[in-house]
């Protein structure tokens, strides 16, 4: 189930650095191009010859995300309410508005920290072999 729900929050995460960015520049995304996706790493564990100190790491960093994902994720919805409570208002205090937005932005921003980092932290806990497997299982589709 835990690992349904990082996958899920990864994906959404994923959604929004693209979104954020932009369309992928040509030749695709540079950032998504250089990290493994942990669901990638979680569905070919045997493929990949993880160890038990690799295993035990990578779930280690996903459970830590996932609780910060799920923290920050909360935080965001009700930051995204008192905004639209803001808006909704017939004279809109602007100070007010922009001090909202940029609390949205930086949980935002720590989502996407937390999302890179985790990446990183999975990428680090493979030995260069294991990382050639993963990119290559990872373009074939196989997640």
């Amino acid at each position: 189930m835990l690992a349904r729900i990082v996958a899920v929050a990864l994906a959404l995460e994923l959604c929004a650095v693209r979104a954020a960015l932009g369309d992928a520049p040509p030749g695709g995304d540079p950032v998504g191009n250089a990290l493994i996706p942990p669901d990638v790493v979680m569905a070919h564990q045997q493929d990949l010859g993880l160890s038990d100190q690799q295993r035990a790491a990578i779930q280690a960093d996903m459970q830590h995300a996932q609780q910060r994902f799920i923290q920050a994720q909360w935080q965001l919805a009700a930051a995204m309410e008192k905004l639209a409570a803001i808006l909704r208002q017939p004279r809109i205090d602007e100070s007010k508005a922009i001090g909202q937005l940029d609390l949205e932005l930086g949980l935002e921003r720590e989502i996407k920290q937390t999302q890179l980092l985790l990446m990183i932290q999975v990428k680090n806990e493979l030995t260069p072999e294991q990382q050639a497997k993963a990119f290559a299982l990872k373009h074939a589709g196989g997640s």
